[in-house]
C-alpha cells in the first residue's frame, strides 16, 4: 500500500515532478553519451595500436628491446612461427627484422624504425596494407621496394617511385646501405607512427645486414579475440620459456593505463552529474514535505507510525530518482547506439587528434554492465537525497501541524 501511495504522491504536482524527472533524465543522457563517446575513442585508439602498430603479442630475445642491437636475434624463427600458428585463437604470425637507423632522400634525412617483413605474413597481422593512399603494398617495384608513411613522405619530399637511401650497420657493425624505391605511401590515424616507420622486404634487409638464415628480431602475433590475449600469452610463454613474450598491455603500458583510467573516469563523470542533481532532488523533496506539513501531521495524529511516514518520503524520492534515471538511461542508450552506427566526424580538429594517435571518426561504445552500475548509483542518490527531507517530516509535531492553515 505504501508503494502505491508514494507513487501517487509523486504526481500530485505534475509540473514540479516533470521538471525534476527531465533534469535527471537529461543529466544522465549527457553523462552516458559522454562516457560512450570517450570509451569509443579510447577503444578505437587501442584497436588502431594493436592492428597497425604493436599487434596483440610480441616475442623478442632477452636484451633486444633494451639495446635494439642486431645480435639479439631469434633463431629458427620460421619453425617457431609455425608452432604458434597451431594455437586456435591465432590468426596471423609475422617474423620481422627491426632496425633503428637513417633514411635519406635527395632533399633531407630522418631517423626511422626500419622493419623488414614478409608482406604476405604481415598483412595477416597488421592493417598497413589497407592504409595505402598512394602506390601499392610492395607491388609495381621489383627491386628493393619500400613503403613509408604519409608524414615521412612529406618530410623527405618524396612520392611513389622516388628513390631513398637506407643507411645502417650490419651484423659486424660495418656501415652499409642500399637504394630503395618507394612502392607505396600509407596513412594511419597516428601521424607520429607514420613519420617514424618504414617497411621493406625481409629478404632485402636480411641481405644488407647479413642476418643469419631463418632469424628475426621480433615475432608479432595477432589474435581473433582480444579477450583471449592472456590465454594465448601464457601458451606462448610455455612454448618458448627462454624468450621474452609480451602482450600489448606490457608492450604499451600507456594503452593499458588509458583503458583502465577511462572506465574510472566514466563513473566519476556520472557521480559528478548525480551529485549535482542530488541538491535539486533534496530541494524538491523539502518543498514537498513543507507543503504537506498539515497532511503529514494528520497521518501521524490518526496513528500512522513515524517509520511509515519516513519510508513514504524515502520511497517517493527513490521512485522519483529511479524514474528519471530509467528515462535517462534509455535516452542515453538510444543516443549512444545511434552514434555507435553513425560516426561522429571530428575532422575539423583532425590534425590535433592525429598527432595523439586518435581517429577523427569516432563510434560511441558503452558496455551493458555500465547500465547496472548507473542504476545502482541512481538508487543510492535517491536514498541519500531522501534522508534529510524524511528526517524533517519525522520532526513534525502532529498538534502543531494540524493548526497550520
Amino acid at each position: 500500500m505504501i508503494w502505491s501511495i508514494s507513487w501517487k504522491n509523486i504526481w500530485r504536482n505534475k509540473v514540479r515532478s516533470a521538471v525534476v524527472l527531465t533534469a535527471i533524465a537529461l543529466g544522465l543522457t549527457a553523462g552516458i553519451f559522454s562516457s560512450a563517446f570517450f570509451t569509443g575513442m579510447v577503444n578505437q585508439r587501442v584497436e588502431q595500436a594493436i592492428s597497425n602498430e604493436i599487434s596483440h603479442i610480441q616475442i623478442h630475445k632477452e636484451g633486444f628491446r633494451e639495446t635494439t642491437e642486431l645480435k639479439y636475434f631469434i633463431s629458427d624463427a620460421g619453425e617457431k612461427a609455425d608452432s604458434i600458428k597451431m594455437i586456435p585463437s591465432v590468426t596471423g604470425v609475422s617474423n620481422r627484422i627491426v632496425i633503428y637507423s637513417m633514411v635519406a632522400s635527395a632533399e633531407t634525412a630522418a631517423g626511422v624504425k626500419i622493419t623488414g617483413i614478409v608482406p604476405e605474413d604481415e598483412s595477416k597481422v597488421t592493417g598497413i596494407h589497407k592504409k595505402m593512399i598512394d602506390g601499392a603494398y610492395f607491388e609495381r617495384v621489383k627491386r628493393n621496394p619500400v613503403i613509408i608513411g604519409k608524414k615521412l613522405a612529406e618530410k623527405l619530399k618524396v612520392r611513389v617511385r622516388s628513390k631513398v637511401v637506407i643507411t645502417l650497420q650490419d651484423m659486424d657493425k660495418n656501415i652499409t646501405g642500399g637504394a630503395f624505391r618507394v612502392a607505396g605511401i600509407f596513412e594511419t590515424a597516428n601521424t607520429g607512427f607514420d613519420e617514424n616507420n618504414i617497411y621493406v622486404r625481409y629478404s632485402d634487409l636480411a641481405r644488407l645486414t647479413d642476418m643469419p638464415a631463418d632469424a628475426c628480431h621480433e615475432i608479432a602475433i595477432l589474435i581473433n579475440d582480444n579477450n583471449q590475449t592472456l590465454a594465448v600469452d601464457d601458451q606462448v610463454k610455455k612454448m618458448f620459456p627462454a624468450l621474452e613474450v609480451l602482450n600489448w598491455k606490457e608492450i604499451s603500458p600507456e594503452m593499458s593505463y588509458l583503458t583502465e583510467m577511462m572506465s574510472l573516469y566514466n563513473y566519476i563523470f556520472i557521480v559528478i552529474i548525480l551529485f549535482a542533481l542530488l541538491f535539486g532532488i533534496i530541494n524538491t523533496m523539502l518543498m514537498v514535505v513543507l507543503e504537506r506539513r498539515k497532511e503529514l501531521g494528520m497521518l501521524l495524529a490518526i496513528g500512522m507510525s513515524r517509520i511509515k511516514v519516513f519510508m513514504m518520503i524515502m520511497l517517493e524520492t527513490v521512485l522519483l530518482s529511479l524514474t528519471g534515471g530509467v528515462l535517462g538511461m534509455i535516452m542515453g542508450g538510444l543516443v549512444s547506439q545511434y552514434f555507435g552506427k553513425t560516426p561522429i566526424n571530428l575532422s575539423r580538429w583532425g590534425e590535433g587528434y592525429s598527432q595523439l594517435g586518435y581517429d577523427t571518426v569516432v563510434y560511441t561504445h558503452i558496455e551493458s554492465e555500465n547500465f547496472i552500475v548507473i542504476a545502482v548509483m541512481v538508487i543510492i542518490t535517491g536514498i541519500i537525497a531522501a534522508l534529510y527531507p524524511a528526517y524533517k517530516a519525522l520532526k513534525y509535531d502532529p498538534a502543531e501541524a494540524l493548526r497550520i492553515e
